[in-house]
Parts: structure tokens; sequence; C-alpha cells
């Protein structure tokens, strides 16, 4: 088991850590995706790291055997949102990138259907309880949100924006 509260660590950190061109290209993305840190950078490599080893497994087994896992693995990468569609192949799997999985984080999603005017808005929002999936609020701005998810993406409806923009006609915030 483990102690409770020693949580497991969720990401590894990069290989080399004072390599100049992967350092200006962690900045680049933490200040395109609004991260507060480097670790939420590297949480999101670490599951595309996972993702890909699993694909690279996968083509390491038999036909009939690779076919059953292959069609699992797609369909949930599917239902994420990571591939375009459900007839993807490994090779697809293969060339997703860090960006996509950034794209899918709810924080990105609030600030692409403009519920917020910028992505440090959208992570205010989200942490203070503003945003709600469905009918359940979602503090974290690292949820990796789903297809069916996305359209449910929506303002709290005792929230005090929600009011306001309701006041002023539906004009954003």
């Amino acid at each position: 088991m483990g102690d409770p509260k020693r949580p497991k660590k969720k990401w590894e950190g990069p290989f080399h850590p004072w390599r100049k061109d992967i350092l200006l290209q962690e900045l680049e993305l933490v200040g395109k995706y609004g991260l507060r840190n480097k670790r939420e950078l590297w949480i999101a490599k670490t599951i595309l790291r996972r993702i890909r080893a699993n694909a690279r497994h996968l083509l390491a087994l038999p036909e009939e055997e690779r076919k059953a896992h292959e069609k699992e693995l797609i369909n949930r990468l599917y239902k994420m949102g990571l591939l375009p569609s459900p007839d993807a192949t490994l090779d697809d799997v293969l060339n997703l990138t860090v960006e996509n999985i950034l794209d899918r984080r709810l924080q990105t999603i609030v600030y692409r259907k403009g519920l917020a005017k910028s992505l440090y808005q959208a992570r205010q929002f989200i942490v203070h309880g503003h945003i709600v999936i469905g009918d359940r609020r979602v503090r974290s701005p690292g949820h990796l949100v789903s297809i069916e998810e996305e359209k449910l993406i929506g303002f709290h409806p005792n929230s005090p924006i929600l009011k306001q923009i309701q006041s002023t006609g539906g004009e954003n915030v």
C-alpha cells in the first residue's frame, strides 16, 4: 500500500534537464498553454510517453493478438479526443505530440470555448469553482476532458460570473 499522505509521483522529469533546446521548448509550451510550472508539462509528457510505449509494445505482439488490443487502445484514445477517428492506426498513435495532450486539458478547452478571455483567466475560473462538467464542479485545470464531457462544460449555476454574463446580455466577461 503506502502512506496515503505520500501519493505516487505522476510524472518523470527530463532525462537531460539542462539542455538549452529542451529548456526553450518547455518554456514556450508553458507560456502557450498557460501552465503553472514545468511539472504540469512533464505530467503531459509522461502520459504521452506511456501511450506511445503501449503502442510500441502492441507492435511487437503477434498479429492476431495485436488486433484486439490495438482496437481497445485506439477507441480509448478516440474517446479521449486524442485521435481524429476510430479508424486510426498505431502509426497515428505514435505520431501524437505533447500538444495533443495539452489541447485536451480543461483549462485549454474552457479558453477555446470562449468562456474565458485568456488561458490564465480560464485557470482562475476553474480553480475558483466557476466551471462545471455536466453537474460536477471540477477544480483541476489539468483534468483531461473526453469528447462526451466537452459538450457539457459550462459555468456553475450559482456562479456570479454566469449571472454577470446573463445581465450583460451574453457578452463575455
